[in-house]
């Protein structure tokens, strides 16, 4: 009899564990990432928080943002709410620099304070995994989407999850925004 309580309540657990590794698939804190100062950034670490993540440029027209993206987050940041960077290559070479360059440029002409993580690509053959991600409706659990440019916005609830995908001239402090984070 004892066996058998043993068995059951083995079965129990893993039926349990890959209850939450599946649900934990559709979520964002499967990710680690690196920042731009090299040091490893875990999603884990924002459960509960509601994420903005924005693939950036430092030579596109919607550079500016920079601005609006850091209003929000000296506003918001302290409410549980978070502003994540990529910045990506992808669009008309806009983002040529190293990490360390780019790290220069945020803080000197924006005052950066947000995290930042290193350069990635978004799309394409060598797209990172988070923006995988992000764009596919099978790894996401919730919609496809393809970057369409510099300053595109994917935001995420306190569970982990994606809300919506924003376009990227949509400014960062758009009431839409606004409201997701406020509510």
């Amino acid at each position: 009899m004892k066996l058998i309580n043993f068995i059951l309540i083995t079965l129990m657990i893993s039926t349990l564990n890959a209850q939450d590794q599946k649900n934990n698939d559709h979520t964002i804190y499967q990710f680690k990432v690196t920042s731009l100062e090299g040091e490893e950034f875990d999603f884990s670490s924002l459960q509960g928080k509601k994420i903005m993540i924005v693939n950036t440029a430092s030579k596109c027209g919607l550079t500016p943002q920079y601005k609006q993206l850091q209003a929000l987050y000296e506003k918001y940041g302290d409410k549980d709410f978070v502003i994540i960077g990529f910045p990506a290559n992808n669009f008309l070479f806009q983002e040529p620099g190293t990490d360390e360059e780019i790290a220069v440029f945020c803080e000197k002409n924006y005052g950066v304070t947000f995290p930042m993580m290193s350069k990635i690509s978004v799309k394409g053959n060598k797209m990172h995994p988070i923006y995988q991600f992000l764009t596919s409706e099978s790894k996401n659990g919730v919609i496809s989407s393809s970057v369409s440019w510099n300053f595109q916005k994917y935001l995420i609830n306190p569970d982990g999850r994606l809300a919506k995908v924003i376009s990227p001239r949509t400014l960062p402090d758009d009431p839409t925004v606004i409201s997701w984070i406020e509510n």
